[in-house]
């Protein structure tokens, strides 16, 4: 873990772009959590396109990570520049999320900058509605160990093969 704060407090010397934060900091996090082993499948880049009911408005984007079991998106992460809040990705995520092909089951979201992370769960029987953890920051000790811990707990819950979504 203190190897992935090395490479962020390196890193925060310069501009870091989305791509340097997923390669840099979300891909060892996903490494570490076991989402790159079966049963799961990473995707980036994933394209989606949300129509709006009500005024027929198209919204389109392209998903960061997308994390996938059996055909079953479990996490989308979205993630910005390390000069961006949060607030800028949470919505953007929760429209990704929104648009899921299963949207019977929970899914789960992770914006980051790099050095802060929050966790989203979105459930959309009936009227959609979401929740969200606490921000984690990277620089404060003990907190990127916690995210790593939630990562695999996803991992666990989600991988099992009694899991309902």
């Amino acid at each position: 873990m203190g190897c992935t704060q090395a490479i962020y407090a390196n890193l925060a010397n310069h501009s870091v772009l989305e791509n340097t934060v997923k390669m840099a900091i979300v891909s060892p996090l996903l490494d570490l959590a076991g989402f790159y082993l079966p049963p799961f499948y990473i995707n980036t880049e994933e394209e989606i396109q949300i129509q709006a009911a009500d005024d027929g408005i198209a919204i389109r984007g392209r998903i960061d990570v997308l994390v996938i079991k059996e055909q079953f998106w479990l996490l989308v992460i979205e993630s910005k520049r390390a000069e961006f809040s949060l607030r800028v990705g949470i919505p953007q995520a929760l429209t990704y999320m929104l648009g899921a092909p299963n949207p019977e089951r929970p899914l789960y979201g992770m914006v980051t900058n790099g050095s802060n992370f929050v966790f989203l769960k979105l459930v959309q029987q009936g009227t959609p509605f979401y929740a969200r953890s606490k921000e984690f920051l990277l620089e404060e000790d003990g907190q990127l160990r916690q995210v790593l811990q939630i990562l695999k707990q996803l991992a666990a819950i989600v991988g099992s093969t009694g899991y309902e979504f």
